[in-house]
């Protein structure tokens, strides 16, 4: 299958963080502050590289609750100096129940051409895991994002470019590598229990599947071994949406001057340069409605900030009106409701590969039978034939990787399909 995407490296890198739900309200503190601008009180050794407030540029963020954890991804300097003192705060035997990831990521975004909506997810992730290289995968509004450790860079390029795809030449070709090839990177922490506690040798890593069928008996093998069940959480719809193109969260410092200056009795008088603050150039709407979904504990709320993109968002159709008209693609009537099976991964270690690719690859073969889609494209009556009918545009399929689990995302009806489908090869018989 020929395939056209660019691969583009986001700045910095990255920690991932679980929190469980019942921890949650304790470490909202923190959470909130992920969105807050560094104040003058923050600590000196906050080195937020991408993410500064002098600058429109988000680097990435994702903050994910759904009803089994709330998982994290921000810069690992947020994770060292925001989180871990606020998990030493906890009695010792809670703090182990929060994960921080001992082992940095990095993430880039890919920009594909000639993938069908359903297939996208499979054909972006089955490289890597077919190189045996673990990551963890999260779709948004505008893109699809994957992360991979940061000692598998080298191997993840050299993956990718051999399967034709290309990087953008603004990625950073100095970027320091560890062995490209190690095969010891840890799903199940540093603060508080590691994510890596159960390193795996590369005596002890099973060898590259061969090809794709051979990795999807492998996942599903090893999903059923560790007892992993789909399922739907009853009655949560789902709205995958964003915020408009001149929203902003995080805040970056306008440099419109003022007509404005300071004089010597504390108020302002015209002709200055007054470069505004934080305040002055947030999306109040849109920030509000975000700090009212976290604050409340949301069933299911996902937020990505990503440098260049809007912010997006994959909500409890049920928040959509708290943020008023401050969102683009939501409505709360109509439109396109999502459902997300949930597969709860936590007793699988992070270095489990092929899960994303596995799942998704044997997912939309099955749904383009039942629903007697075209696969790829043929050669019918000297012309081509497309990748399907309408139909196929109703089997898009997007996957949420979080830190201990994942969710497939699917349009209402085809969800059920779905969960046949995955409950037929991962539920064992009398279950």
């Amino acid at each position: 299958m020929a395939l056209t995407a660019q691969v583009h490296f986001l700045d910095g890198t990255l920690s991932l963080i679980h929190i469980p739900l019942s921890l949650y309200p304790t470490l909202l503190q923190p959470i909130l502050r992920l969105l807050l601008p560094q104040s003058r009180g923050s600590p000196p050794d906050l080195n937020l590289d991408s993410l500064t407030l002098d600058s429109s540029q988000h680097g990435f963020l994702n903050i994910s609750i759904t009803p089994l954890e709330c998982s994290i991804v921000c810069h690992s300097s947020w994770a060292k100096t925001i989180f871990e003192p606020a998990i030493k705060q906890l009695p010792r035997d809670v703090a182990k129940t929060v994960i921080i990831s001992k082992d940095d990521y990095v993430v880039f975004s890919v920009i594909s051409v000639g993938m069908d909506a359903g297939s996208r997810v499979a054909d972006l992730t089955s490289p890597l895991a077919l190189a045996n290289i673990p990551l963890f995968f999260i779709t948004t509004y505008y893109s699809d994002f994957i992360l991979v450790p940061v000692k598998d860079r080298q191997a993840v390029e050299q993956t990718l470019l051999s399967r034709g795809f290309v990087f953008s030449e603004d990625n950073d070709d100095n970027f320091p590598f560890t062995s490209p090839y190690s095969t010891n990177h840890g799903r199940g922490a540093s603060q508080g229990s590691s994510l890596n506690e159960h390193p795996t040798t590369a005596q002890q890593q099973p060898p590259p599947p061969s090809a794709i069928p051979e990795l999807q008996e492998r996942t599903f093998d090893n999903l059923k071994k560790r007892n992993v069940v789909p399922y739907v959480e009853q009655g949560l719809l789902l709205v995958q949406c964003s915020g408009r193109q001149d929203n902003n969260i995080i805040g970056g410092y306008s440099e419109r001057p003022s007509t404005f200056q300071t004089n010597g009795h504390g108020s302002r008088n015209r002709h200055s340069a007054y470069k505004p603050c934080w305040a002055d150039t947030v999306d109040t709407k849109l920030y509000t409605g975000l700090v009212s979904a976290l604050v409340s504990q949301p069933r299911f709320f996902s937020i990505t900030l990503a440098q260049d993109d809007p912010p997006s968002l994959l909500l409890d159709r049920e928040l959509v009106g708290i943020f008023g008209d401050s969102l683009v693609g939501a409505t709360t009537e109509g439109g396109v409701s999502l459902v997300p099976i949930f597969l709860d991964l936590s007793s699988l270690p992070i270095e489990a590969t092929g899960i994303v690719s596995g799942v998704a690859g044997t997912l939309v073969k099955e749904l383009k039978e039942q629903y007697g889609v075209v696969a790829e494209e043929e050669d019918v009556g000297g012309g081509r034939r497309g990748r399907g009918s309408a139909q196929e545009e109703e089997l898009e399929l997007s996957f949420l990787s979080t830190v201990r689990a994942g969710a497939v995302i699917l349009g209402e009806e085809v969800s059920i399909k779905a969960m046949e489908a995955l409950s037929k090869v991962l539920v064992r018989e009398g279950k």
